[in-house]
């Protein structure tokens, strides 16, 4: 578990991917890699993602975790495939229960205080602000920060180049997600430069 959090805290940026094509995997985990930043969260919106969280999950130097997990199954299926770590947009109690059962860190998303709050006393630490920016962004987010000295963050929905480095400033933020660098469109030629060097640059914002 250690290992994840060190990972988490020394890139700070989590690529949230979106699988189309299986093909494209392991070239986007190496653009990612090359760009110095092996870390990604793959979500469960294609019926590719568990093959992607396998391939990633193999490779020596990358840390995968699986993203959109709704429910137990979702969450013992990505265990399965090698996740490193469980992403949800919301809080579930047996996703969390069942995550801690292996050892695996768990982050849950929430959006009000009720939820970060039944998120601690199921001894969660770090939870996912989620949708971020339409929530509020930075001034809602600080809001529920305030009573919740003990918990922190990772920002993810609408984070990008522009105000990535105004989330990271932030104490109670160990790190934020985003997909700026990994859309599909940059490399829907086959040419995964773009990634790599998108990569580079997101982690000149640590």
């Amino acid at each position: 578990m250690s290992e994840v959090y060190d990972s988490l805290i020394r890139h700070q940026i989590i690529p949230v991917i979106r699988i189309d094509n299986t093909a494209d995997a392991n070239p986007l985990f190496a653009a990612l890699e090359q760009g110095g930043l092996p870390i990604a969260e793959i979500t469960l919106r294609t019926p590719h993602a568990i093959e992607a969280i396998q391939l990633a999950a193999q490779r020596e130097r990358f840390m995968v975790g699986a993203g959109t997990v709704l429910n137990a199954g979702d969450c013992q299926a990505v265990l399965d495939a090698g996740a490193k770590f469980v992403v949800s947009p919301g809080l579930d109690e047996a996703v969390v229960n069942l995550c801690r059962q292996h050892g695996t860190p768990c982050f849950p998303g929430v959006a009000t205080p009720s939820e970060i709050q039944k998120a601690s006393n199921l001894g969660v630490r770090t939870v996912k602000f989620f949708p971020a920016e339409p929530l509020g962004g930075i001034k809602m987010l600080s809001a529920l920060a305030a009573p919740f000295h003990q918990m922190k963050f990772i920002p993810t929905g609408g984070i990008n180049a522009s105000n990535a480095a105004s989330y990271l400033a932030l104490d109670y933020v160990d790190a934020i997600g985003g997909s700026w660098m990994v859309k599909p469109t940059l490399y829907a030629d086959g040419n995964f430069s773009e990634v790599t060097r998108l990569a580079k640059q997101a982690m000149t914002l640590v």
